[in-house]
């Protein structure tokens, strides 16, 4: 059911090339194929190069559900099977103390369930707003760090994705401008926010409300400083919007534009570390108004659609992110977030309230210590002026089934993670949805899942 001809014929000889590129050409003494092998050296500077790659594969079906009706962005009621599938190069090059240059190339193919329709918290991390049935080349990250030391004892960070081995003070200032993803700095979470390697459901790895500015893709222009100092970290990001809600970014343009901040604690609790998180965020783009749209649609006898009412607005966002280790080999966590609601959502999912909270254990208890299993759930609720909309037939970002009967969407996720070898993990995921785009009369469901993924 799950691995198909389809995916091997496309994605083998994509990532054999993937691999043969770590040689090039006689200087694989100075690239970092496997980063975690090779500390920093004694001055914090190692390798000035890192080449890394990474394959990862996802496979996602559900059954016949019911469903009485259906609209434009509706989960298809019939059974499903779709996969996706992308390949990406780590390029990094070290640019002078302090600095780094990294770039991402990447290959992807497939589609999400319903072309990634149908769910306000949808199923797969990995499935874009953009499908292809074949693989094509895009470019989702490109950007410079710049880390300027303060005081502090000296601390080493490991090699790693986008990541080079190196030695600073621990109180420093972090500099991220270029082409990024806005969750690569904010919103983390230890226990779940990578959809390729834990959590998959886009309502658990980060905050349903929190409406970040990105491309079809998550990927947008901007530029980030974080300031850290003993155990806080205050952050703070400005980023481009797409002109047109959940569109390509394209060109540079300000005038639509994000602001994003964020506050972080480390503590340890009975010798365990965690981390408290608060976000807010604004929006200010041309972004239509839920009421507006209600009203403009009962004075025409048409459906209400937010793309004829939009001006200039803003949309604000707050949101609360906890992780905290339980025990060597178990960990919680939980986020709490709400946005405006009263104006459309522009690039991320339609939800204006959320509530996620689960856990992550590894498998040394039964003797398989490189294992991990995870245990989620997540409640998504509308606000009044959104609910009045999609119960009109206004259509959002992910969701619009034409009318409404509306509950609060629920998703329950569980998945375990077996390491086949150092470098590759086969993932087993199901999610079982209830009140789907938040419609009572629609499912409930629930979605198989099967991830592959290998990094070098």
């Amino acid at each position: 059911m799950f691995f198909t001809k389809h995916f091997f014929s496309r994605t083998t000889c994509i990532f054999s090339a993937a691999l043969l590129s770590l040689s090039l050409n006689g200087h694989a003494a100075e690239i970092v194929a496997n980063p975690d092998a090779r500390p920093a050296d004694d001055d914090g500077q190692g390798s000035p190069w890192s080449l890394g790659a990474q394959l990862t594969y996802v496979n996602q079906w559900h059954p016949d559900f019911r469903a009485p009706y259906s609209g434009t962005n509706s989960m298809d009621p019939a059974a499903r099977n779709t996969n996706t599938t992308d390949i990406t190069l780590f390029l990094g090059r070290r640019l002078w103390k302090g600095a780094e240059f990294w770039v991402n190339p990447e290959i992807d193919q497939g589609f999400g369930l319903s072309n990634t329709v149908g769910m306000a918290g949808f199923p797969s991390g990995e499935a874009y707003k953009i499908g292809e049935n074949r693989p094509y080349i895009r470019l989702p990250r490109a950007f410079i760090r710049h880390v300027i030391e303060l005081d502090g004892d000296s601390k080493e960070t490991a090699a790693g994705t986008n990541q080079f081995a190196n030695r600073y003070s621990a109180n420093n200032i972090t500099i991220t401008i270029g082409h990024f993803s806005v969750p690569d700095l904010f919103d983390n979470n230890s226990y779940a926010h990578d959809a390729r390697n834990d959590f998959m459901n886009w309502s658990i790895i980060s905050a349903g409300t929190f409406d970040y500015a990105a491309d079809s893709w998550g990927f947008t222009n901007g530029a980030a400083v974080e300031w850290n100092q003993n155990d806080w970290t205050l952050r703070g990001g400005f980023f481009q919007m797409s002109a047109v809600p959940n569109q390509k970014v394209t060109g540079l343009h300000l005038e639509q534009n994000s602001i994003v901040a964020e506050l972080e604690h480390r503590h340890e609790w009975n010798g365990h570390p965690g981390k408290v998180r608060v976000l807010g965020f604004v929006n200010r783009a041309d972004m239509g108004d839920y009421r507006d749209a209600v009203q403009l649609g009962q004075q025409t006898g048409t459906t209400p659609d937010t793309a004829l009412v939009r001006r200039r607005a803003a949309n604000p966002g707050l949101s609360l992110n906890l992780e905290q280790e339980v025990t060597t080999d178990i960990g919680v966590f939980a986020r709490i977030g709400v946005n405006g609601g009263k104006k459309e959502a522009y690039e991320f999912t339609d939800i204006n309230r959320s509530v996620s909270a689960g856990l992550s254990m590894d498998g040394r208890r039964w003797g398989r210590e490189q294992d991990r299993i995870g245990l989620a759930g997540a409640v998504n609720a509308l606000s009044p002026q959104a609910k009045a909309y999609f119960a009109a037939g206004g259509m959002g970002v992910l969701v619009g089934d034409g009318q409404l009967n509306y509950g609060s969407e629920r998703i329950v996720e569980v998945w375990y993670s077996a390491a086949l070898t150092k470098q590759v993990r086969l993932t087993f995921d199901i999610q079982h949805v209830t009140n789907p785009a938040y419609n009572r009369d629609r499912g409930p469901f629930p979605v198989y899942g099967v991830r592959l993924h290998a990094e070098l």
